[in-house]
């Protein structure tokens, strides 16, 4: 019996704790996206000629343009999109781009010297008398530079936010407990989880790049004590014996529950939150009850 509730718990940890971690940078990166294209300027029917662009064009939409003779040096496109516009007599030169693309534009004697603009950015395009000159060479794709470094910056800090919850749950481990809540901290795995289950609630009101960020170092840092909790459960409630066994169980049924989560809650970014949300809470405070009917083995003798 024992065996099966600590199975449990094991799974709706994993289900929860690995879903939330995926998550997270996902939604972070979707609200900015959201937040990006709030931005986006939109140029209508606009006519350039005869002018020089040599400086950087970023989260523009260009529709139903004209550019004639002009010049395009040394600059970067990035999230650029020209639509049902018209280039005459245009130079391209030295020009890198990201996330850009021409739809259903008319490009006439026109010259691409060493740029990126490779030809499937070119989507329903007429090309009349356009030459492509030097491309550049090397492997260039597009990236989102910013967005990048904030996402690995995002899983450094959940990372990092562990480290108070490693200390407190090694120096409160064998006075407090493995199981029982004491007070406003419980390095019990049925605390923890049931505080990482009030972080996901929280989780309601994180409608900014900044609140997910905090949400997450708490939640990771709140959770991390139920993990160490549940790896010496683990080792002191079997003999010698079986215990590896156990463990390597308890492991795959862990790696099960962490694909799993990943699967279900990456399915949601961008549709809703409450299903992940609410997901995660249940699994918590479900592991967390389920995890106070364990066996206290802080006195036990291993075998």
């Amino acid at each position: 019996m024992n065996t099966l509730m600590l199975a449990v718990v094991w799974f709706t940890m994993a289900l929860s704790y690995y879903g939330l971690i995926v998550w997270f940078p996902d939604m972070i990166r979707y609200l900015q996206e959201e937040a990006y294209e709030s931005r986006v300027k939109v140029f209508d029917e606009e006519e350039v000629s005869h002018f020089t662009f040599n400086f950087t064009l970023e989260n523009q939409i260009h529709r139903n343009g004209e550019y004639r003779n002009d010049k395009f040096i040394g600059m970067k496109f990035k999230e650029v999109r020209f639509e049902d516009s018209l280039f005459e007599d245009c130079y391209f030169e030295d020009v890198t781009s990201s996330e850009t693309f021409f739809e259903n534009c008319t490009i006439i004697s026109t010259v691409f010297y060493n740029t990126d603009l490779y030809e499937h950015k070119f989507i329903n395009c007429r090309l009349i008398n356009t030459t492509f000159m030097k491309e550049k060479e090397g492997c260039h794709l597009d990236f989102e530079e910013d967005n990048d470094f904030l996402i690995y910056l995002v899983s450094f800090l959940g990372s990092l936010s562990v480290l108070p919850g490693n200390i407190i749950s090694a120096l409160l481990m064998d006075k407090i407990g493995r199981i029982k809540m004491i007070g406003e901290w419980d390095c019990g795995c049925g605390g923890s989880m049931l505080i990482s289950a009030v972080c996901c609630f929280f989780l309601f009101f994180g409608n900014s790049e900044s609140a997910m960020i905090g949400w997450q170092c708490l939640f990771c840092g709140a959770s991390i004590a139920a993990w160490n909790a549940l790896d010496v459960i683990t080792v002191e409630l079997y003999p010698t014996d079986k215990r590896a066994t156990a463990f390597g169980i308890l492991n795959g049924l862990c790696k099960f529950g962490a694909i799993l989560g990943n699967s279900i809650f990456a399915s949601f970014v961008g549709i809703t939150k409450v299903v992940p949300i609410l997901l995660a809470s249940s699994a918590l405070v479900g592991g967390g009850l389920l995890a106070l009917r364990l066996p206290e083995t802080r006195d036990q003798v291993l075998m």
